[in-house]
């Protein structure tokens, strides 16, 4: 009797020790680095653990076709794995990958949205985006704010300007939908912070001016000014004549100039012809162009003009105005006619981000 309980003693220690050295196996390899032959793994529906641990041990990253299902056994891991991309780098262990299959740590995918873009520019990259699912391409805008659920909405500056990262097989239009509601929700945000005294009546009219600041600013810095010498016009009952609007308004006409008999053609986005704000943003403002739309600066500006490196320089009067677009537009060349009569008969220069200039009665409101 003795003797079998030393033997069943000894067996059972032994039993142990495999157990353990086994453990202790697992969980060594369960942390050493890996080299997958790829980067992405698709797991497919219904995939069991063990068939995705065999896959990878035939695709040697795995050195046992039963080494995930181990180490869930060992962790008190669940044994169900999510569907969907996953990216493996290299240097990944075994527990890594256990961890993102279990938990459904898929892989993602970047988009953009761009400040100032405009919708047909967001459509246009949403469409050659890979790996979603596009059901919105043969839509025209106003279907795809019907299918956002926001029928009669404009599309234009209604999508916030940001990275959304997406899995393979995601909709565009849950794209759209995360980032109308981004905007929705800053859009609320700086109406509810906004300076009282500024002229804007609904976080619709703010949307539209901040889309023009975001059109006309190059740099940050100089925003709120812009914004300041915009509501002093609006203030004022002065056009707000700036190009972006006039280019806007345009569509497919405009091939990178503007004209002088573009200024005058009417649009319903010409500010240069019509009073006040036009009738929609013309592109995706970004959360300072809001804020500056609704916190601009105190100045008494009511005209700027593009230097020629990014920045602007701003007037009180319009022969201040005068003066600068003869230094920065004229390079200071004297001129054989005033200089407003010279305004209205030259071609508009190229600069995008213009300002509004005093070209065609620019003093009247």
């Amino acid at each position: 009797m003795g003797k079998f309980v030393k033997v069943l003693k000894y067996g059972l220690m032994a039993a142990a020790a495999l157990v353990l050295g086994m453990a202790a196996y697992l969980l060594w390899f369960g942390i050493t680095p890996l080299s997958p032959a790829r980067k992405i793994y698709v797991v497919q529906p219904g995939t069991s653990l063990h068939a995705f641990s065999r896959e990878l041990y035939d695709q040697h990253v795995l050195p046992d076709p039963n080494t995930l299902v181990l180490l869930a056994y060992l962790r008190g891991e669940s044994r169900s794995l999510k569907a969907g991309e996953y990216r493996f780098h290299h240097g990944v262990t075994a527990f890594d990958i256990l961890e993102q299959v279990i938990a459904g740590k898929v892989a993602q995918y970047p988009f953009t949205i761009v400040d100032g873009w405009t919708f047909a520019q967001v459509m246009q990259s949403l469409d050659a985006a890979p790996h979603l699912l596009h059901t919105l391409s043969d839509l025209t805008p106003a279907e795809i704010m019907a299918s956002l659920g926001h029928p009669g909405v404009s599309p234009e500056g209604r999508f916030f300007p940001d990275t959304y990262d997406y899995a393979a097989g995601m909709s565009d239009r849950m794209i759209l939908q995360r980032a109308y509601l981004r905007m929705q929700r800053t859009l609320r945000k700086e109406w509810a912070d906004r300076d009282p005294t500024v002229p804007l009546k609904t976080p619709g009219q703010a949307l539209i001016l901040a889309s023009i600041i975001e059109k006309e600013a190059s740099l940050p810095s100089e925003r709120r000014i812009i914004a300041g010498v915009f509501v002093n016009r609006l203030r004022m009952g002065m056009r707000l004549q700036t190009d972006p609007t006039v280019i806007y308004g345009m569509g497919s006409r405009y091939h990178g100039k503007i004209t002088t008999a573009d200024l005058h053609r009417w649009t319903p986005y010409n500010t240069y012809v019509i009073s006040g704000l036009p009738p929609t943003p013309i592109a995706m403002p970004s959360e300072d162009a809001l804020h500056a739309a609704l916190n601009p600066a105190d100045t008494k500006a009511l005209y700027f003009v593009a230097r020629g490196d990014g920045t602007h320089a701003f007037s009180d009067t319009l022969q201040g105005q005068d003066r600068a677009v003869m230094k920065y537009q004229l390079h200071g060349r004297s001129s054989p006619q005033p200089l407003a009569a010279e305004r209205k008969a030259r071609p508009v220069r190229q600069v995008r981000r213009s300002g509004p200039l005093s070209r065609v009665g620019d003093a009247a409101p």
